[in-house]
Parts: structure tokens; sequence; C-alpha cells
């Protein structure tokens, strides 16, 4: 089966509120309707013919130092992991970090867990990209729902305002 995309701000119908109002002046990004059942990158690949190395995963951080928790959002390419424990902690200068419970990440974000994407965050919220990603002509990315995907540049996503360039991948 094979995706139509369309630009995001002609569809916000198929996207998480806090990611309509981000791509609303934003250009170069394009959604897909998608079966919600699919969402999970493998099979979202598997089943529309995208590569999981042009697939980009959101994974939600909870940082802790001192009794305070902060969230960022690290982007990585399917294919790679996430250094949570190691560069991700360090970077955020965290005594601890792990990935945030889904029931936070969705509460915090406003977004579908499974969908959740670094367009539309909370403002105060650091966004990791890994140097793979924003080299990247276009990864496939959450929507901030289960029922699309959005495609956008690595340049994009390194060029959100609180985004920071950085190798996360282990």
């Amino acid at each position: 089966m094979t995706l139509h995309w369309v630009p995001a701000t002609g569809r916000t119908d198929l996207l998480a509120d806090p990611v309509a109002l981000a791509v609303r002046n934003m250009e170069g990004v394009e959604v897909a309707e998608i079966d919600p059942d699919l969402a999970d990158t493998a099979a979202f690949c598997e089943r529309y013919g995208e590569r999981l190395d042009e697939s980009a995963n959101c994974v939600v951080v909870a940082a802790r130092r001192g009794g305070e928790t902060r969230y960022a959002a690290c982007m990585v390419l399917a294919t790679m992991r996430v250094d949570v424990n190691g560069v991700v902690r360090r970077h955020l200068d965290a005594r601890k970090a792990s990935f945030a419970p889904m029931s936070d990440a969705v509460e915090l974000t406003g977004m579908e867990y499974g969908g959740i994407t670094p367009l539309g965050l909370p403002d105060d919220w650091p966004i990791l990209v890994d140097t793979h990603v924003a080299e990247h002509p276009r990864v496939v990315i959450g929507s901030g729902v289960r029922r699309s995907k959005l495609a956008v540049s690595g340049a994009t996503l390194a060029g959100l305002k609180p985004a920071e360039v950085i190798p996360l991948a282990s």
C-alpha cells in the first residue's frame, strides 16, 4: 500500500492539536494517513514500504537531579538506539535519566503514545536530534496521533527552536 503525502497544513485533522499549531507556519512538512494499528515503526515500515533508516523515533526521556524531573525529546533513526544513560543523561546534567512513563509522556505532550513527535512539544523541553537524523534529507516521524505520519527533512528537525544536534545513538 502506498502513502498519499499532502502538506500537513491542509490536513490538520490528521494531527494532534499541539502538532497542528506547530506546523501552521512551517513549510515542507507532509502528512499521510495510515492504519492506526500499524503506527509502530517496524509494522509501519513493513506495511507501507518505508525503510527503517528513513524513519525516526521520538523518545521522551525523564531526567532527574535533586528531586527535580525535567523532560526532553530525543530524535534518533529507527535503526539506532538512544544512549539514555550515557550521552543523554550527561547532556541534560542529570543524576539519572530513563524513558518517561507512557502516561507522563502522553499527558505532558497532549499526543498519543506511538505518535509523539518533536513538533508541538512544550516550549521548555530540550529536543535532542541525533546527527544522523539532522543530516537526513527526509525522515518519517510521528504526527501526534497514531492514524498518520509526518515526513520532514532532518534540517527542519534540527532547526526547531529548542533543538540541539548531537550524536545520541549507541
